[in-house]
């Protein structure tokens, strides 16, 4: 890859997931609680641990690994959304930069994780992580499970408004979720003691408009918009979510989140 070229992808990155980093931060990103929350305590996050986040985004997993005695570090491509996690978490070494290429030196951290951050489609990423860990280090990879099963798939819906390329690139990422292949996958870069574990996930919304503009924040939706153009996705999300709406209760949209807990070897 030329730098051009580089500097154009990491600008798409950005663009995608920083150019509404204020509204993921406070719309969207606080429905992954539950998943930050049950990964840090299958992780046993605790005092003194350091702890890397990768692909950290706004940064709310860092801010609650802290609240666990974490000393904590994280890394993103979006600078947009690195100024939100830095904000949120002073005097937390919070980066932007690229998981394939760490700016910690081996064996910096204790613990590491990543929540729908590593992806089908960038496996090599591991390397890193494993170069990173400490021996006996854990690491925790939260990725999306069986999506077609989840009573919530209907708020996804709206990211096929994307190109068929992207769709489909889309569908290859999310591929690390299926039976066996994070399975295969992690022992091949030298960890062991991986086993698959399900997190709890839900979205919840006060109102349809809200759901469609915290949707909007994301980057499977910004490669939507590109196609569709944001009027018209935003108000297909709407109307998707309207046929959701509960008397009394909130928008709901449970789903399929999986992870894998492994372990470096060592002490």
């Amino acid at each position: 890859m030329t730098t051009s070229t580089a500097a154009a992808a990491w600008r798409l990155v950005d663009e995608g997931w920083g150019r509404r980093a204020v509204d993921f931060a406070t719309l969207s990103e606080p429905a992954n609680c539950r998943e930050y929350v049950a990964l840090h305590h299958r992780l046993g996050v605790t005092d003194g641990d350091r702890l890397l986040d990768i692909a950290c985004g706004a940064g709310l997993s860092i801010e609650l690994a802290r609240a666990r005695g974490a000393r904590c570090a994280g890394i993103d491509a979006a600078p947009r959304l690195v100024a939100v996690a830095k904000d949120r978490n002073p005097g937390s070494d919070v980066r932007v930069g690229d998981m394939h290429a760490l700016p910690w030196d081996d064996g910096s951290f204790d613990v590491v994780t990543s929540f729908r951050g590593v992806w089908g489609t960038t496996p090599a990423a591991l390397a890193e992580i494993y170069r990173v860990l400490a021996p006996g280090g854990r690491v925790g990879l939260s990725v999306w499970g069986h999506l077609k099963k989840s009573p919530g798939v209907w708020a996804l819906q709206p990211f096929r408004l994307a190109s068929t390329a992207k769709v489909q690139n889309q569908a290859n990422m999310v591929s690390l979720g299926r039976p066996g292949v994070g399975e295969e996958l992690l022992p091949r870069f030298g960890f062991v003691e991986v086993e698959r574990v399900s997190l709890p996930f839900a979205w919840e919304f006060a109102d349809p408009e809200l759901y469609a503009r915290a949707l909007a924040s994301t980057g499977p939706a910004y490669e939507a918009i590109q196609n569709v153009g944001e009027a018209e996705f935003l108000a297909r999300a709407v109307a998707q979510a309207q046929e959701r709406v509960r008397d009394g209760l909130p928008l709901r949209a449970e789903l399929a989140v999986t992870a894998y807990l492994a372990r470096k070897a060592g002490r």
